[in-house]
């Protein structure tokens, strides 16, 4: 399996366009490498390519990665489809970017394919797409030799949703276990973690590789009086550092590889030489650039 990080920055990129703080000021000064919104693109034999979420970045993620040039027929393209996490903008925006391939098929938690109902309908406009529930019991099989679950682990409702329904208690936040029938190797893709859970814990045990929501180093990283539970109930990503942040608790599992995704650019990490990035690299946690490759 072969795993290509397309971006690593949280909503916004890095740097963000209105941000004036001092990594911003970094990155647009080329003293910092800039990174484009969360995306990747995984496939088990190198002609069947799926993205796991859809960034607004995405056309110039895939002009960037050769894998995923179109060819050899003129509107050939080895894009076969698409896993979504979840429904917030920087995941599902980049959809609009591929209104133009034919058979795609995508797959999301049935809350987001719910509220993406008008999305839906205007890409059918251009082209019919397969839309599965990614929740299905059994899991899923991609072409490629991909087999995928998909494990809640949010329940934070974009803020562009009108109106609450179904509940907050619905699943609005997945994880995917992508396995490789031909080499067994396993990865855990969860770029939104609203809370840390035994099922979760569970997965990322028996994975080769983790790829973790890092979106925040700290609680009060955006300045804000919110604290613990109450700060992954508003934000719907648990912190890096903390008693109950993730670097604890990824830190357990030490045969794993782990790799932090999604940086918020307010994040210390985004700084090779920060004291921040130091402490995960002592945990072997890692923060790989855009364009970044994993074989598994």
């Amino acid at each position: 399996m072969r795993v290509v990080l397309l971006g690593t920055a949280a909503g916004g990129g890095f740097p963000q366009w209105n941000c004036a703080c001092a990594l911003c000021a970094a990155a647009r000064a080329g003293e910092l490498p800039s990174r484009t919104q969360e995306c990747a693109a995984v496939t088990g034999n190198g002609r069947d390519w799926w993205l796991l979420n859809a960034s607004p970045d995405l056309r110039t993620q895939l002009i960037a990665t050769p894998a995923l040039w179109p060819g050899p027929g003129p509107r050939a393209t080895p894009l076969r489809g698409v896993l979504l996490t979840d429904a917030e903008a920087d995941h599902v925006a980049g959809l609009t970017e591929l209104r133009g391939a034919v058979g795609l098929k995508v797959y999301a938690p049935p809350t987001v394919r719910a509220v993406l109902a008008p999305v839906r309908a205007a890409l059918d406009r251009y082209t019919t797409w397969e839309w599965a529930d990614s929740l299905g019991d059994g899991g899923f099989v991609l072409a490629g030799g991909l087999v995928v679950t998909a494990h809640p682990v949010g329940v934070k409702i974009p803020k562009y949703v009108p109106a609450q329904v179904p509940g907050p208690a619905a699943p609005w936040v997945t994880a995917y276990r992508i396995e490789d029938l031909a080499s067994g190797g396993v990865l855990v893709y969860a770029p939104c973690v609203g809370a840390w859970s035994p099922a979760l814990d569970e997965l990322c045990a028996e994975a080769d590789c983790v790829l973790l929501d890092g979106t925040f180093y700290a609680d009060d990283e955006l300045g804000t009086a919110v604290r613990s539970g109450a700060w992954q109930g508003a934000t719907g990503h648990l912190p890096v550092t903390g008693p109950d942040g993730t670097l604890a608790a990824i830190a357990r599992h030490l045969g794993v590889r782990r790799i932090y995704t999604h940086l918020n650019n307010t994040n210390p990490l985004l700084d090779p030489a920060s004291p921040a990035r130091a402490r995960v690299a002592e945990e072997g946690v890692e923060v790989l650039p855009d364009g970044a490759e994993l074989v598994l």
